[in-house]
């Protein structure tokens, strides 16, 4: 079943308050979500101080590991001087900048044009503006569905993950997760021609973006079926543009391949990356069961593990038919896919609706007892800030 709201435009309500029409919660939307993104950027920051003081403890510099750890090195190369960088390590191992897709890159290279911006200082611009337009996403979101103590709580969970030092890097999870979420909102507000527009522009920015056109045609096809065929041309309009930006970029690595329809797959094949069901996984986890291995990688499993428990919260909560195909497929790319195990909790970091159980129980204890939540918020934080700083200076493995 899905929830009410799913392809409607629903009032939005807090517990215990009257509902609120939409043309109301526009009007207190700007202010709410500007109060949730100073939260984010009060926990982020105090995060990148962990960091900071972790790296020029162990002699490093603390901007240069944001601006240019792991896959950032491959966008800001690609931003400064296009494609065509390969690294052949065996025959059956060779590393293409083709594997990244070209939104994050151009951004960069927009900002380093027209300001004197260095290549990683503007990857770190676009990554932290970014993260600002996702919090105004996620919060709207959550504030639409269950009111404003949710969307805030939502904002908050997500800037605690263990995982979300890597908003604050040069990456491309904030570009995604910006363009996701407004879409996603987009499609909950019966906007088609913004949701298939953004879904487009976020299946530029990354491999697992195409889940956004994922809930949008699922979406689509919802409505179309429930008014058995009757919708506007904006419908139509909005679902045939939402896989355009994912489906370009595979079919012009294809071609630069010479193989239109597989070319970009053996790319990603060649470093390592495929859909395997999860053998790949469950091969590691047997791996970790027996032999054991370094810290992150027992983390990983246990992110991923909470994670589908999590979705499984989310089904039961009966949440929008758009968020739970969005997160769902996103769910299914991380555990299904083989590759760099430990980046597992990466690709989950733009599955933000994955939190809305919890931010809701948050809402729930912050009400009946407050220090229970702060304590839970406390320990939140201080996971994520000590393995964020862990993550990024001491764990020498790939994010």
């Amino acid at each position: 079943m899905t929830h009410p709201s799913t392809l409607a435009r629903p009032a939005l309500t807090e517990p215990g308050d009257r509902a609120v029409r939409p043309s109301r919660a526009a009007h207190s939307l700007p202010s709410a979500a500007v109060t949730a993104l100073g939260l984010f950027a009060a926990v982020r920051l105090a995060g990148l101080v962990v960091l900071a003081a972790t790296a020029w403890a162990t002699g490093r510099h603390p901007v240069a590991l944001l601006a240019r750890s792991w896959d950032s090195v491959w966008y800001l190369g690609i931003a400064a001087h296009g494609y065509g960088r390969t690294l052949f390590f065996h025959p059956t191992v060779v590393h293409s900048d083709l594997a990244f897709f070209p939104l994050y890159p151009a951004l960069v290279r927009a900002v380093t044009a027209l300001t004197p911006l260095s290549g990683g200082t503007a990857g770190l611009l676009v990554s932290w503006l970014a993260a600002a337009a996702a919090v105004c996403g996620v919060y709207a979101i959550g504030a639409r569905l269950h009111g404003r103590a949710v969307g805030t709580a939502l904002v908050l969970l997500w800037g605690l993950l263990p995982h979300s030092v890597v908003l604050s890097m040069a990456y491309t999870e904030p570009v995604l997760t910006a363009f996701a979420a407004w879409a996603l909102y987009a499609v909950l507000d019966g906007r088609w021609l913004w949701a298939g527009t953004l879904a487009a522009l976020a299946g530029l920015a990354r491999p697992n973006g195409f889940t956004v056109a994922a809930a949008v045609l699922a979406a689509a096809a919802h409505t179309i079926w429930r008014n058995h065929g009757k919708v506007s041309h904006r419908l139509w309009t909005g679902a045939a543009l939402a896989p355009l930006g994912w489906g370009g970029y595979v079919l012009w690595v294809g071609h630069r391949k010479g193989d239109p329809l597989g070319g970009y797959f053996e790319v990603q094949r060649l470093w390592g990356s495929r859909f395997d069901l999860g053998l790949g996984s469950l091969r590691f986890v047997k791996h970790l069961l027996l032999h054991g291995d370094r810290f992150v990688f027992p983390m990983t499993v246990m992110i991923v593990a909470a994670a589908v428990l999590l979705y499984a919260l989310l089904i039961a909560d009966r949440a929008p038919l758009p968020l739970l195909v969005y997160s769902g497929v996103l769910l299914l790319i991380a555990v299904g896919g083989s590759g760099f195990f430990e980046s597992k909790p990466r690709f989950l970091l733009p599955a933000f609706p994955l939190l809305l159980p919890l931010a809701r129980a948050l809402v729930r204890t912050a009400r009946a007892r407050p220090w229970h939540a702060t304590l839970v918020v406390g320990a939140l934080a201080g996971l994520s800030f000590a393995y964020g700083a862990y993550l990024v200076v001491i764990a020498h493995t790939p994010l």
